[in-house]
């Protein structure tokens, strides 16, 4: 158990950037940057005791710099898509960059995940390490100087705590989540390997979109008697992915707000995956109202750790969020965080052995 703090390169305007490799008494670690506060290594035991890296990622910072998939970005202000690139907040419009077809996608392109956060707190006895960022007024568009947090914990019982915090002076919108991307056969093992995990997303219902551009329609839609069901039971990520279904047609594959309920409250189990190749589980847990459930289809030829090839569908994301375009949308929960409260929001991925 303990961090150990080592030199991670450089960042996109020559600082020197620092890995923090955290471990706990159970032979798990997981490894985080101050660069974007990436979550850039999570090493598990499998049923064999030998340790499997089931986090896509890069071996320096530098391998961060352009990352268009996102692999273990925190993303902010606003993860997802924000539809037409615009909100409206006390009869104000603000436009944001239009950098997804007409709409914007995880507040970019001047990412949170290609700046040097702050590193204040490296704490021992809690196992955790917490980065700090100030985003001004205006800053990727958004209103209001916003201050954020997110610390990262393992604990005793393979446990990767995610808890985000922070406060805006003006009302603005603030809808952070994480991108990494998991396999739990082990990083480099690709799509045959990701497809056979077996997924339960404790959501009945989920958020349809319009078409190609991902945005919701609005509708909170039943997931039964649809490929989009993994409530009833679980099943193969790929038993149903290549059905002939209009949602999947639209986004292809997976890439869809999963609904595990209508608002933020107690932090609650929101999946659980298994890959038998390896035995590892990993469970999802959080207090927000969705999960993006996304398998990769837009990976290509990405050069990551050790060398290795990421092609299509090598990993698959678990986003915790506010549903997408809610700064938009009256029927879901807003994602418009109040001047002076506080956001403050938790997620889990917990590690396990299926026997």
């Amino acid at each position: 158990m303990g961090i150990l703090k080592q030199s991670f390169g450089k960042s996109t305007d020559n600082r020197a950037v620092f890995l923090y490799e955290i471990t706990n008494g159970s032979q798990m670690s997981i490894a985080v940057t101050d660069f974007g506060a990436a979550l850039v290594k999570i090493v598990v035991p499998d049923k064999n005791g030998n340790p499997v890296d089931v986090a896509l990622g890069y071996d320096t910072a530098e391998g961060y710099y352009e990352n268009g998939c996102h692999f273990g970005a925190v993303i902010g202000r606003n993860g997802n898509r924000i539809g037409n690139a615009s909100f409206e907040i006390n009869g104000k419009r603000y436009q944001l960059a239009v950098n997804d077809n007409k709409n914007n996608l995880h507040s970019g392109p001047d990412w949170y995940r290609t700046r040097v956060w702050d590193v204040t707190e490296v704490n021992e006895e809690e196992n955790s390490v917490t980065f700090r960022l100030f985003s001004p007024d205006g800053d990727q568009g958004f209103p209001g100087n916003f201050t954020c947090f997110v610390t990262y914990r393992l604990t005793e019982e393979n446990e990767v705590v995610l808890h985000y915090q922070g406060s805006a002076d003006t009302d603005t919108v603030v809808n952070m989540t994480n991108h990494s991307y998991f396999n739990l056969a082990g990083h480099d093992q690709g799509a045959e390997a990701m497809l056979e995990h077996e997924v339960q997303i404790f959501a009945p219902e989920y958020t349809p979109v319009f078409d190609s551009e991902a945005i919701p329609t609005g509708e909170i839609a039943p997931v039964a008697g649809t490929p989009m069901d993994f409530y009833t039971c679980p099943k193969k990520i790929g038993q149903d992915v290549e059905a002939d279904f209009e949602q999947l047609k639209f986004t292809g594959g997976y890439d869809h707000n999963y609904a595990l309920c209508r608002r933020k409250g107690d932090i609650r189990r929101a999946a659980k995956v298994v890959s038998s190749r390896t035995g590892i589980a990993m469970e999802v847990f959080t207090d927000l109202p969705g999960m993006q459930f996304y398998i990769g289809n837009f990976i290509e030829e990405e050069k990551g750790k050790a060398g290795c090839i990421y092609h299509k569908r090598g990993g698959f994301c678990m986003e915790t969020q506010y549903y997408p375009n809610a700064c938009n949308e009256e029927a879901f929960e807003t994602s418009v965080l109040k001047a002076g409260e506080e956001y403050d929001t938790t997620t889990v991925y917990k590690f396990s052995l299926e026997a």
